[in-house]
């Protein structure tokens, strides 16, 4: 029996949730794939399905297995594809994981190009600003911001993602223009929650001075779009990348302040796994974010600050 046929079967009771079913689709008596079953099991050493006399249940263990086997399937798949004479469409699973905001934002255009350039990949995508484990949840690749920690995914730095300080023209009007950011620790704050420490905000001035503010925050929310939206009604200042603000700091909806400091040391990147685990369409959609955003950070063109 070989490995191949056992995975195989495993995966279609798994869809199937019963052996006779799989059996069926695979066109092979019940005997023989309760017996490959067996075997995988007792070959890997773990119980892949709890049974019971009316259904098959994946175990901890076997759903962590099915998401390895199908990536091991699709990749076969794909590896046949491209060696057939006159095939070179990409086809299999892509599972993107990406930030919201900047997600639907500036990515959707690289997503839904890439989708309609290869029909035949089937897209999984994930809009979060949570971090995701790579590996652990089965993500093909990641769009991330910040700055990464986990050395062992290949990660490819892209630009920078400036951030700045902004409100309405009416809540500087009523509160001063600060050109310092100890100027706006007593102001109330538009803060961003999926931090590490949201209340204390970090800064750095051009001679290489630094510190931090703790301002008063006037509201917490994990969403950069919708502080934007209260900031434009004059609710507070915020600190937010450029991505987010270059549309409301063009209009004059918002305007910038402290101009000359960083508030971020944040930078694009694209993540996926190291070469042995990388497809080819997961290499093509890299390719594709890398060609859009490298060295590229276009939201900040004609900003002027």
């Amino acid at each position: 029996m070989s490995r191949l046929e056992e995975i195989e079967t495993f995966l279609q009771i798994a869809r199937s949730g019963s052996i006779s079913g799989a059996a069926g689709v695979l066109n092979i008596a019940k005997s023989a794939a309760s017996r490959r079953l067996s075997e995988l099991e007792a070959r890997l050493g773990v119980q892949l399905f709890h049974r019971t006399t009316r259904q098959l249940s994946l175990t901890d263990a076997g759903a962590a297995f099915r998401k390895r086997a199908e990536r091991v399937i699709d990749d076969l798949e794909e590896a046949e594809a491209e060696a057939s004479e006159g095939n070179t469409a990409l086809s299999g699973a892509l599972r993107v994981a990406a930030p919201l905001s900047f997600g639907l934002s500036e990515l959707r255009c690289v997503l839904a190009g890439f989708a309609c350039a290869n029909p035949k990949v089937v897209m999984d995508v994930d809009f979060s600003d949570r971090r995701v484990d790579l590996v652990g949840e089965g993500f093909d690749i990641a769009v991330r911001i910040g700055e990464l920690a986990d050395s062992s995914l290949v990660a490819r730095r892209l630009c920078p993602i400036r951030a700045v300080a902004v409100a309405s023209p009416k809540f500087w009007d009523a509160h001063g223009r600060p050109s310092h950011p100890r100027d706006l620790a007593d102001l109330p704050c538009l803060r961003y929650s999926n931090v590490a420490r949201p209340g204390v905000i970090p800064y750095w001035g051009p001679g290489g001075e630094s510190g931090a503010i703790e301002p008063p925050i006037r509201l917490l929310a994990n969403n950069g779009d919708f502080l934007t939206e209260v900031a434009v009604h004059g609710g507070g200042y915020l600190i937010e990348p450029t991505f987010l603000l270059h549309q409301q700091l063009r209009t004059g909806a918002l305007e910038a302040v402290a101009t000359s400091f960083e508030w971020s040391k944040s930078h694009l990147n694209v993540v996926y796994p190291p070469a042995r685990q990388r497809s080819a369409r997961v290499r093509a959609f890299a390719d594709a974010v890398i060609a859009k955003f490298h060295n590229n950070p276009y939201w900040d063109e004609g900003l002027g600050i």
